[in-house]
């Protein structure tokens, strides 16, 4: 079989159930906002919130008042949970043949390392579009709902794309860690571990002005939706930063996958 079509149905069922969680949390968070809009005292309910819970629950220069603003809250959950998909996802795609024994399968077949992770890593960046794709869509259809007139599409639209570098820079820590690590068994918890460790040092800025200077080491600070929405755009160091990293550390993939001593 094509080992890129064993990739894609390997992981067909994970997709599939990652897409219907994401439209959940897009429907019930639009939701959440017809119902506290509705009494027309929303922006005032968001700011008398202490300045953590602020924080935490991601307002800040959004206009709670509109469709975009609200969801502009839904967008650091979004980018948490597709780059714990892409993390995983990243780790578990390389690790999963010596976790299940299959390695051995794998590598009696006439096919150099370089085409496997590269089958690998295409599969991988198939998976993460369909979940960039649906989460673009069902965020269209569901804030268009609640709109209201409003032109939501365009902000829609460039936290998605920033969303979707989040996305594979995650996908490509998960596949260099599990490519150098020796065990790659433990991959995806240690890909997992520095995403907790990135989200929770990108609150902890937002709670306290004077550790802002750690907004380089924490990608979930380079396409806050405050940012990039309403016009806003893309910061360039952020955007340079993110690519180059994505740049290395798939480089890195190729490199420690190609010279790993695989354990069949």
């Amino acid at each position: 079989m094509n080992l890129f079509l064993r990739e894609m149905k390997t992981y067909r069922k994970s997709i599939i159930f990652w897409c219907i969680g994401i439209v959940f949390l897009v429907g019930s968070g639009m939701a959440k906002y017809k119902a506290t809009a509705s009494n027309g005292q929303i922006s005032e309910l968001f700011n008398q919130m202490p300045k953590s819970l602020q924080a935490i629950m991601g307002s800040g220069a959004l206009d709670l008042s509109k469709a975009s603003g609200y969801f502009g809250i839904l967008v650091l959950y979004l980018y948490l949970m597709a780059t714990i998909h892409a993390a995983m996802l990243g780790a578990n795609i390389i690790a999963k043949e010596e976790r299940d024994k299959t390695a051995e399968f794998l590598f009696v077949k006439p096919i150099s390392r370089i085409r496997i992770i590269t089958s690998k890593l295409m599969s991988a960046l198939v998976n993460i579009l369909i979940f960039n794709g649906i989460t673009w869509i069902s965020s269209v259809l569901i804030v268009g709902k609640y709109s209201k007139g409003e032109n939501v599409n365009g902000d829609i639209a460039v936290v998605m794309v920033g969303m979707f570098i989040l996305q594979l820079l995650f996908l490509v820590i998960g596949s260099a860690i599990a490519a150098v690590c020796k065990n790659s068994k433990k991959a995806a918890s240690y890909a997992t571990g520095i995403l907790l460790i990135t989200f929770i040092i990108s609150i902890a800025i937002d709670l306290n002005d004077r550790i802002e200077g750690l907004k380089y080491f924490t990608p979930f600070k380079y396409f806050e939706a405050k940012d990039i929405m309403y016009g806003g755009g893309f910061d360039g160091i952020y955007t340079t930063i993110s690519i180059g990293l994505i740049i290395i550390l798939t480089i890195v993939t190729y490199v420690s996958f190609k010279k790993r001593d695989l354990h069949l």
